[in-house]
């Protein structure tokens, strides 16, 4: 199965959590006028059986398309948030919240290269996929003791064409 892409917006992600973007967000000015902060840009939840905020870095290999799917992951303990900082854009595959992962109701988003996402505590979604060379990533996710880091193999063959 084909799995169509489309563009990331605040309103089809909306299901799967949050869009990191400034663009529509009025910012504040800040430090003597030099500075615009936008706030709030994101519901991070990490705090589930003790958790606490994790910042890290990701350097994500590009991977060739067509790409199967073949897996999905879910953390059940926390939000999990991906900020590009070299202006890269990225797939976003994406599930529902739930126990068990709906294969029916798997999308795929773009990102416009200045757009991160926040997925859910429990929302299915793929390894990070960057197709037009390495790209870093600001991450932040939970840390912490507990199990939060479900995988699960899919039934069907699903490909993303590009």
């Amino acid at each position: 199965m084909c799995l169509q892409v489309e563009p990331l917006t605040v309103a089809a992600f909306a299901p799967f959590g949050d869009v990191i973007e400034s663009e529509g967000r009025a910012p504040m000015v800040i430090n003597g006028g030099m500075t615009l902060r936008y706030d709030d840009l994101a519901s991070v939840d990490v705090g589930t059986q003790g958790g606490r905020a994790l910042i890290s870095f990701f350097d994500a290999q590009p991977y060739a398309l067509p790409l199967g799917i073949r897996a999905m992951e879910r953390h059940p303990l926390g939000s999990q948030a991906f900020v590009p900082l070299d202006e890269a854009a990225f797939l976003v595959v994406v599930a529902p919240v739930g126990d068990q992962i709906d294969e029916s109701a798997i999308r795929v988003f773009v990102t416009n290269g200045r757009q991160g996402v926040n997925y859910k505590r429990g929302a299915w979604h793929h390894s990070l996929i960057v197709t037009q060379g390495t790209a870093r990533f600001l991450v932040v996710d939970r840390g912490g003791e507990g199990h939060n880091c479900d995988v699960t193999e899919l039934r069907g063959n699903y490909q993303v064409a590009g």
